[in-house]
């Protein structure tokens, strides 16, 4: 809840999402990053000679947190314009250093370079979640890697899977999904030091037209900021595709877990699989015995805020007139930490989920024993027609077996009885039914898919990500 109950809280960081993801996205972390920026550019400069003394750059060094967000934003409301209004508040703890604050520099300079770093970081936070999930979810596959159950085309009975294997579809999603994080940590780089335009003239000028001066700044910039390079061309801001490209991958990685979560949420419904449910846990105030899957829905209802947000980004990209405009501005402010913030609770519940979901083989079982008898009839026609029997008269007694059967379970809501209408037929009697409908001979491959998955896909994620932490986090409520 918000310290101030009369003003609106964001539940996405006071309800759903980590306190690290809050943290990164937090004016503390956004501003500290652009004194930091501040102080990379004072020793760029003067490293390549100009007139910045080591004096101003241990004060602008000794005040690069204690930010006082009272004094900037009296300085904003009378100065309008966010960036200045810090260069005042930090100017006013480092008096020495204040004319150099900024020197040559653009507003995007502080604000752009930042968010990229966000970005960054954000996607490695991200990266490290989606690795831990799916690790989780490989050590269910393992536990369930030959458990048989029935598998769904158009949401209708098809051939059996296993528990196992449905797992796996749930974490190869997350597989897809974490190349693409990957890619984009690996090919986020810095603004660098573009200027009012994107063509630097102001740092030429202040290094009176040494090109090879404004090139080496840019890299001294990148290098103390812990970027490889910048960009190697823009406007005033890095290109609006580049957030737009990050949305994306976020959007995909909700796109997963919806479908995971949804796929709990049927199978909750069919009592074969549930999200973990707690001691005191209430599933509805109004009907006591149930336990509704709430995890599973509030995914779904986050995942899909998550991929409304990609077309947002894809819009502002689209409309940025020539070298920039400033309608991006008040949108990106919402969209980018929310979409980390609401992508991190995301992530958090199918961790949650995945740790802990609750099989129940006997109901596995019986949903598929009642559909089995009818998946089996092809191979029990073989079975008979090696034994000498006469393949299209069995197949007629079968068709008609089967028929007399589905009437039982459609028409009297009745237990399937083809397999007992079977057994009591002498043109199956040298039919071993028992051994034919063995739910395990219609599984396929599919524990060996499990065994071949986790070693040949999974195991190197772990070993990736075995030194970067679990990833893992509790759900607030």
């Amino acid at each position: 809840m918000a310290d101030d109950p009369n003003k609106y809280d964001n539940p996405l960081t006071s309800r759903y999402a980590s306190p690290e993801m809050s943290a990164l996205w937090s004016p503390q972390r956004k501003f500290g990053t652009w004194r930091r920026l501040w102080v990379a550019l004072a020793e760029a400069e003067a490293e390549l000679g100009l007139p910045i003394s080591q004096r101003q750059i241990d004060q602008l060094k000794a005040h690069l947190d204690d930010i006082d967000f009272t004094a900037a934003a009296q300085h904003e409301r009378r100065l309008r314009h966010d960036v200045m209004a810090h260069v005042h508040t930090y100017g006013e703890q480092c008096p020495e250093a204040m004319p150099i604050i900024h020197l040559g520099a653009t507003s995007c300079y502080v604000t752009d370079n930042t968010d990229l770093l966000l970005l960054r970081e954000g996607l490695q936070m991200i990266a490290r979640r989606t690795a831990a999930l799916i690790q989780s979810l490989a050590e269910f596959a393992a536990r369930y890697r030959d458990l048989p159950c029935l598998a769904f085309t158009h949401f209708q009975p098809a051939q059996p899977t296993t528990v196992g294997r449905r797992a796996c579809l749930w974490a190869h999603d997350f597989v897809l999904d974490l190349a693409e994080i990957e890619h984009r940590v690996e090919t986020i780089k810095a603004l660098g030091s573009k200027g009012t335009t994107g063509t630097q003239a102001s740092f030429l000028e202040l290094f009176h037209g040494d090109h090879a001066k404004v090139r080496k700044l840019e890299e001294l910039i990148c290098r103390k900021m812990g970027f490889e390079a910048a960009y190697p061309i823009s406007g005033q801001t890095y290109s609006r595709k580049i957030d737009s490209q990050v949305l994306a991958v976020l959007s995909g990685l909700a796109q997963s877990a919806h479908k995971m979560a949804t796929d709990v949420r049927l199978l909750a419904h069919r009592k074969e699989v549930e999200e973990p449910f707690e001691k005191e846990q209430i599933g509805s105030s109004a009907m006591a015995y149930k336990r509704n899957p709430m995890r599973s829905e509030r995914i779904c209802s986050l995942a899909r805020f998550v991929s409304n947000l990609e077309s947002n980004a894809a819009q502002t990209a689209s409309v940025q007139w020539l070298e920039r405009t400033l309608d991006d501005s008040a949108n990106r402010r919402l969209v980018l930490p929310q979409a980390f913030l609401a992508a991190d609770a995301v992530l958090i519940l199918c961790q949650n989920i995945a740790a802990g979901l609750v099989v129940y083989p006997k109901v596995i079982s019986a949903n598929l024993d009642a559909e089995l008898p009818f998946m089996a009839t092809e191979n029990i026609l073989m079975a008979a027609v090696a034994a000498g029997g006469n393949r299209q008269e069995l197949h007629e007694l079968i068709r008609r077996h089967s028929q007399a059967a589905a009437a039982v379970v459609k028409e009297q809501g009745g237990r399937n009885d083809l397999m007992a209408r079977l057994a009591s037929d002498p043109a199956f009697a040298k039919v071993d039914l028992g051994a034919v409908t063995d739910a395990e001979q219609f599984v396929g491959r599919s524990p060996q898919q499990v065994d071949e998955f986790l070693a040949e896909v999974v195991e190197p994620i772990r070993a990736r990500y075995a030194s970067q932490g679990a990833g893992k986090a509790e759900i607030h409520v």
